[in-house]
């Protein structure tokens, strides 16, 4: 055999050994990485944080408007001119106070031919019971003489009830709102003469959804803040048991408390309701997701590192956080990487306050 035939039969054999072994290589490392247990491969790494339940005290937020609490709109009780007329729109009035004074169409008159009418009976009553005591007169006259002078004592009041309607006064402290009526106009019973409005108390005016109904309670407090830049405290006064058929709400009254603050009637209002307390759980809004059947919840680690989904309702709202009701007393929720794990699916979790696995 020639020595060059010798060398490239010990190259073949080298080459084939070379190969092989680096096959066999190959499986041996393919074979340890799969008996590698679970435990020790890489998991999703999410952010938790542990919350827990407490009482809290909701908070809704309305737009409303102020209201009068009394709008009354005067009216002439008698016939005749407007002699005198002192208020203008705008005037302040107290209760009792002249709005205005019509002519007085011998009303006057009537009450002193009423007076007179009366005093004759009076004197004719006091002379015949002499006579019925005397015996001049049959007892039996003595209850007709008394009618007559309970008569004569009505048309008197009657007479001076009438004189009196010619002035027509507030009916309570409040503004003169508008005025329908001048000076030498000639009115007729029913005549309108002027709208008064009390400016005490003054009413703020919302309408809540029937979700929310349920929380609001007569004597609530509520916090008001008017267009104009105020700020006053109310109480609420009233919840309408009957829903509007146009929109489902239900109107809700609160008086305020001006304290000396002028609030204008008819004006925008934001109302800060604190309905009643529930146990609900605060948490960033940004970990709220949908389950993969569209319920809002959260998602949640267990002690074992696996995702879970806690169905949760939304009972106040919130720029960063939110307070839902739902959860357990106490949870542990993913608030970073929620939404690239999946209910069943076991992860890192690394809590967002100390930064350290849990």
């Amino acid at each position: 055999m020639k020595a060059s035939q010798l060398i490239a039969g010990l190259i073949v054999v080298s080459a084939a050994v070379w190969i092989g072994s680096g096959l066999l290589g190959r499986d041996e490392d393919a074979a340890a990485t799969a008996a590698q247990p679970v435990a020790e491969q890489r998991l999703f790494r999410v952010g938790v944080q542990d919350v827990a339940a407490e009482d809290h005290a909701r908070r809704v937020i309305l737009s409303g408007r102020t209201e009068a609490d009394r709008r009354v709109s005067v009216v002439a009780r008698t016939s005749g001119i407007v002699e005198e007329l002192p208020i203008r729109r705008g005037s302040v009035v107290k209760q009792g106070e002249e709005l205005a004074r019509l002519s007085d169409e011998a009303r006057e008159a009537l009450v002193e031919q009423a007076k007179a009418r009366l005093e004759q009976r009076r004197a004719e009553l006091k002379a015949r019971l002499r006579l019925i005591e005397t015996g001049n007169l049959p007892t039996l006259q003595k209850p007709a003489l008394e009618a007559e002078l309970s008569a004569a004592e009505a048309g008197f009041a009657q007479a001076e009830a009438e004189r009196d309607r010619n002035v027509i006064r507030a009916p309570f402290d409040g503004v003169v709102n508008a005025l329908h009526v001048r000076e030498g106009q000639a009115l007729q019973v029913g005549s309108a003469i002027a709208d008064v409005v009390a400016l005490e108390p003054m009413l703020a005016v919302v309408e809540i959804a029937e979700r929310e109904l349920g929380g609001v309670n007569v004597g609530d407090p509520a916090d008001v803040a008017i267009a104009n830049g105020s700020r006053v405290r109310g109480q609420v006064r009233f919840v309408s048991a009957v829903a509007s058929p146009e929109t489902r709400t239900y109107r809700v009254d609160i008086e305020l408390d001006s304290n000396g603050i002028a609030v204008p009637d008819g004006v925008t209002s934001e109302v800060t309701l604190t309905l009643a307390r529930v146990q609900a759980t605060s948490v960033p809004r940004s970990a709220l997701v949908f389950s993969a059947a569209g319920q809002l919840g959260l998602r949640s680690v267990d002690a074992d590192g696996v995702v879970g989904f806690l169905p949760a309702r939304i009972v106040e709202d919130g720029l960063e956080r939110v307070w839902v009701a739902g959860l357990p007393e106490t949870a542990r929720i993913i608030v970073q990487g929620q939404d690239f794990v999946s209910e069943g699916q076991k992860v890192a979790p690394v809590n967002t306050v100390t930064g350290q696995a849990s």
